[in-house]
């Protein structure tokens, strides 16, 4: 039996077998049973490597923080996650940069304000409804609300989202809305202005 240990694009904690490219981090929010009782514990929902300096550790340890694991980054962006800056700095680096510019006019953020301002934007009240998603760039993911699906946007096509990787790429002009923009707004900002999500090989 695979762990809660895998997000989906909405933030979900869910059980799955199949493996992601990124590790993520909210705090401990596993008991010693490993067993999920909380679904965040801090305020800075962080991306990390898979491997870092040769670190060993042992899924959802007894105190320690739970790994949990993304398809992509464009799913841990969706999440409401964003690069951590001991493993991941040259990514930290650009979406802080990105942000910035996307939303304080340019002006340098720190991590702390960052964090505030993405755990609002991650409560499920602040997702817009579009009908349409020209004007979104690629790296977002946005859920139909007719069929529940959720699509990441690349290069003018929608790719179905599952745990394992993206499905066959359909014209944005074949798929009717409703959508929900999933990506944070602030997020979303970022991806407009410079920030490059790095996206699992199965659309590409």
């Amino acid at each position: 039996m695979p762990l809660q240990n895998r997000i989906n694009p909405e933030g979900e904690i869910c059980y799955s077998p199949a493996r992601g490219t990124l590790m993520g981090n909210r705090g401990c929010l596993h008991n010693d049973a490993r067993q999920l009782v909380s679904r965040s514990k801090r305020d800075a929902w962080v991306t990390c490597l898979l491997t870092f300096k040769n670190r060993k550790r042992a899924v959802m340890s007894p105190g320690n923080y739970t790994e949990l694991f993304f398809l992509d980054e464009a799913t841990a962006l969706a999440a409401g996650h964003r690069p951590c800056a001991t493993c991941r700095r040259d990514r930290y680096d650009a979406f802080f940069a990105a942000w910035g510019v996307g939303n304080r006019n340019g002006a340098k953020v720190l991590a702390a304000e960052v964090d505030k301002q993405m755990k609002l934007d991650r409560a499920a009240s602040q997702r817009l409804e579009t009908a349409s998603l020209a004007d979104l760039p690629d790296g977002v993911i946005v859920k139909h609300q007719g069929t529940g699906t959720c699509y990441l946007l690349r290069s003018a096509k929608l790719h179905p989202w599952s745990f394992a990787g993206y499905g066959r790429a359909q014209a944005m002009s074949t798929v009717s809305g409703p959508f929900v923009i999933l990506t944070p707004v602030s997020t979303v900002k970022a991806l407009q202005h410079g920030y490059r999500a790095q996206i699992h090989g199965s659309a590409t």
